[in-house]
């Protein structure tokens, strides 16, 4: 069974969304997403009591958004003027 929803209502717990991410290639930690819950910036989750729970559609465009374009060399530059780092 692959750790990818099918379904992208699917809501998953904060490590089955890191694991998620990792396998569809964004390399994130559910660590790394419980700091974003607390600081903002990570994707919009939901709690069941005391359990945040993130809808995998949203968290998967979370982690697309953060995504550059794409470039041949690492000294292109964005749309901004800015170096992408």
């Amino acid at each position: 069974m692959s750790s990818v929803p099918e379904n992208t209502n699917a809501l998953l717990t904060r490590e089955q969304t890191a694991v998620a991410l990792q396998a569809a290639g964004f390399p994130v930690k559910a660590k790394t997403l419980a700091t974003k819950a607390t600081r903002g910036g990570g994707p919009p989750f939901r709690r069941w009591g005391r359990t945040p729970l993130y809808q995998w559609g949203s968290s998967l465009a979370w982690a697309q958004e953060r995504l550059s374009t794409p470039r041949c060399n690492s000294a292109e530059v964005d749309l901004q003027g800015k170096r992408q780092s």
